[in-house]
């Protein structure tokens, strides 16, 4: 995919915006004490009830459900009749988290053990199916107050995220799986639009579109800033993982023992030599608990010596560049607003973020 991004000129020595923290925490806030009472509501159960809470009782950025809020309040929602919504799309963020830690074997998780880990694969598994199906009660009790033609929109844009999400998932296991060495930085570009964009940005910024200007703004409006934005989260959260500060919840170095192809992977061994690239492949090919320390370090100083990292945060600066222009292109012309600083604001922060 080409990227026509407007000049950045210094936004990568940009601090990020102040305000972003605070947006994020009273929003976060909001969310998270709908979810608390929605869950509490729900029948007691014995090696079910503990487990579904504990994801989201851990907390984490918020980012999801603060984009919904965010874009709605700017297209004139007001808050607390978007909040059931940003629950749902967190909740059903962290029943999907659930499942990625057991399919990638992950052992931390928001700084702490994975629920797997924690209580065994069959019941984190149990955990997670039943997140995801309570995940969807807040969005369904709300969608009739919109309307007919709103509340079938909103299940169908719910529904594609869910297969555009399976889709990307699928190709990421599936090139670990067959340590497909062939993976562009094209094909991982497809995969993040799939697997991240579409659940991170995309279908929050679409849920709280549709809301806020009540069906009046057609959803697809977003989707290629969702995609620029999402992409751009992701390389971050790739790079954090090489070199995570305090506070960033995932094992160091984890996407290097669980084989993921990332921008940087993927860039380090097109430019390697063939010596370096039939160690770098045969390092890939071993199962993620074979993989020795020194020679995740060695595939790291194959990034560094590359000029892989520099490679990708140059990418992920261009993805914000783009992100910036369509924030333009949709939100420009509405009334200045925290909501609408917010949203316009979030690329700074993510290039940014240390967590």
């Amino acid at each position: 995919m080409m990227i026509q991004a407007p000049s950045l000129e210094g936004l990568h020595r940009l601090q990020s915006p102040c305000h972003i923290s605070s947006a994020l925490n009273e929003y976060g806030a909001r969310t998270r004490d709908y979810i608390i009472h929605y869950l509490n509501s729900q029948p007691k159960s014995p090696y079910l009830s503990e487990l579904i809470a504990d994801y989201p009782n851990r907390g984490g950025k918020m980012m999801r459900p603060s984009i919904c809020l965010a874009t709605a309040c700017t297209f004139g929602a007001d808050l607390e009749e978007v909040v059931p919504f940003a629950a749902s799309i967190e909740l059903l963020h962290n029943a999907l988290l659930i499942h990625d830690d057991i399919q990638d074997e992950s052992q931390e998780r928001r700084g702490l053990p994975t629920l797997h880990a924690l209580h065994g694969i069959p019941l984190a598994i149990n955990a997670g199916d039943t997140l995801l199906m309570l995940a969807l009660g807040p969005l369904l009790s709300q969608k009739h107050h919109y309307g007919g033609l709103v509340g079938h929109k909103l299940i169908q844009l719910t529904l594609r995220m869910a297969r555009e999400t399976a889709e990307g998932q699928a190709l990421d296991i599936g090139w670990r799986r067959d340590n497909r060495l062939d993976i562009s930085s094209a094909d991982y570009l497809d995969m993040v639009l799939k697997k991240t964009a579409w659940m991170a940005t995309i279908w929050p910024a679409q849920i709280g579109l549709l809301i806020g200007s009540n069906g009046r703004v057609d959803p697809t409006a977003v989707i290629k800033f969702g995609f620029f934005l999402g992409a751009c989260f992701q390389i971050q959260d790739d790079l954090l993982n090489l070199n995570p500060s305090f506070g960033y919840g995932k094992e160091a170095m984890g996407d290097l023992y669980e084989g993921k192809k990332t921008l940087m992977l993927i860039h380090a061994r097109e430019n390697s030599s063939p010596e370096e690239r039939k160690e770098m492949d045969r390092i890939l090919t071993l199962n993620r608990f074979d993989r020795q320390e020194e020679e995740i370090v060695w595939l790291h100083n194959q990034m560094l010596n590359k000029g892989s990292i520099i490679h990708a945060r140059t990418v992920a600066e261009a993805l914000g560049g783009a992100a910036l222009h369509e924030f333009s292109l949709v939100f420009g012309h509405l009334p200045a607003s925290p909501a609408k600083r917010f949203i316009g604001d979030l690329v700074t922060w993510i290039l940014e973020r240390d967590c």
